[in-house]
């Protein structure tokens, strides 16, 4: 979901950049690691000049940054690693010969994947499931709940898990190894909100409230001051942050996958939960990584996560990926994109419509492609009737349109978008 929490996102990113420098001594985003740039040694003389600065100027930087951190050269690319410091990374750019030099990744992308076996097109492909937040007794606290009335509770989490183990089944049948990012209500963090109120306390001190006050166990969602309280910066620093990072060390350290479907549904702004607010509208998106903001690249290890994303171009394989995925999302549920109130935040990338780069944690610590899809508003009335309606075989009348269960429709059309893309992609490796 993303649309309901830009506002609340924005404010605490700013939050968090002021907090970098309790944590350590180093100029790193919050929860994070400091950066090895050692390991770009490793990339050197593997992409050229123009392929670095079209990634550069139209993917991953494209709100612009400032002119010490990367400096772009005929034969090179300096990029600071540490203004305290003043020590540059230096990038040398592949020529000749040299720009076929592998590059160094345990993802595979489609052109070397082994041939596909008959009526198998994922056979030999290992796509990792991250269905997102998590749901159950933690969705209240995530923001991704509401209830009309006496109906069921929506709860994104738990949508999204539905929708992962329908999905599974489905690209194991065609021959995908499948794994999951998480398969349960359950974090994949072991710590808790309660292990984050000193480092919530000292990021509100540093944004300007003095004596920020506990907030008691349970926030108020309607209380305007609930994110100047220690209990809410606690809880974001638990499942938004922590979290994501727990999830991307699986990813990154066990999985190993050549692919990892995010899956989410969207929502606009519903208002007190309690006493949501449905609307007409209804729309979808998918998102890949980049269109990094400039006070983002100001951080070490962002700056340092981004390039090496660049330097292994997952790019190149999650945007033709994500405009496939899109048009089959929007084959079978005849929506329409989502068109982003501003460009502050996103870049449209691709042929599709559908699809935006944006820089997430999510997207950005996957060492491997990421396609990160946001279909469906919840709170729409259509999609609300949908989901009260829960799955089923065959199709339903729903407001008067035989439909699909919404979670079989959202799990089909991933899985022909897959089958689209990897049998015309593995199909043009023989040519």
């Amino acid at each position: 979901m993303a649309k309901p929490f830009v506002i609340r996102a924005s404010s605490f990113l700013l939050w968090a950049i002021c907090a970098t420098s309790l944590q350590a001594a180093d100029n790193i985003s919050v929860l994070g690691a400091k950066p090895k740039w050692s390991v770009l040694e490793h990339y050197q003389e593997t992409i050229t000049h123009d392929e670095f600065a079209h990634l550069i100027k139209n993917v991953y930087c494209t709100h612009g940054f400032a002119p010490d951190l990367i400096e772009v050269n005929e034969k090179t690319a300096r990029i600071l690693m540490n203004r305290e410091t003043q020590k540059f990374f230096t990038l040398r750019f592949a020529a000749g010969e040299a720009a076929g030099k592998h590059v160094p990744r345990l993802w595979r992308p489609a052109k070397l994947l082994p041939p596909p076996r008959p009526e198998k097109p994922l056979s030999g492909l290992k796509i990792a499931l991250d269905p997102g937040h998590l749901g159950g007794k933690w969705a209240k606290m995530e923001e991704r709940w509401f209830q009309v009335g006496d109906s069921k509770p929506v709860e994104e989490g738990d949508l999204t898990l539905r929708v992962a183990r329908l999905l599974a089944p489905r690209l194991r049948e065609l021959g995908a190894s499948v794994s999951f990012v998480r398969n349960s209500n359950e974090p994949t963090t072991a710590k808790r909100p309660d292990d984050f109120r000193e480092l919530a306390r000292k990021i509100l001190i540093k944004s300007g409230v003095p004596q920020p006050r506990m907030g008691g166990e349970v926030l108020d969602p309607n209380d305007p001051e609930k994110e100047q309280t220690i209990r809410w910066q606690s809880e974001i620093l638990f499942y938004r942050y922590s979290e994501i990072r727990r999830r991307a060390a699986r990813v990154n350290f066990k999985l190993h996958p050549d692919l990892v479907l995010c899956l989410h549904f969207n929502a606009e702004g519903w208002g007190d939960p309690n006493n949501p607010t449905l609307t007409d509208i209804n729309h979808l998106h998918l998102l890949v990584n980049g269109s990094y903001l400039a006070e983002e690249l100001e951080l070490d290890d962002e700056r340092f996560e981004m390039i090496r994303r660049l330097l292994s171009r997952a790019y190149d394989e999650e945007l033709p990926l994500a405009d496939t995925i899109a048009m089959g999302m929007a084959r079978e549920s005849g929506l329409p994109p989502y068109q982003y109130p501003t460009t502050n935040t996103t870049t449209k990338v691709g042929a599709s419509g559908y699809v935006y780069a944006r820089n997430l944690l999510a997207t950005r610590l996957y060492r491997c492609p990421v396609v990160y899809c946001e279909p469906y508003v919840m709170n729409s009335k259509d999609v609300f009737a949908r989901i009260q309606a829960g799955d089923y075989e065959g199709t339903r009348n729903i407001n008067g349109i035989e439909r699909k269960s919404i979670f079989r429709e959202y799990a089909d059309s991933v899985t022909d978008g897959l089958i689209e893309y990897y049998s015309k992609a593995r199909c043009s490796r023989d040519r």
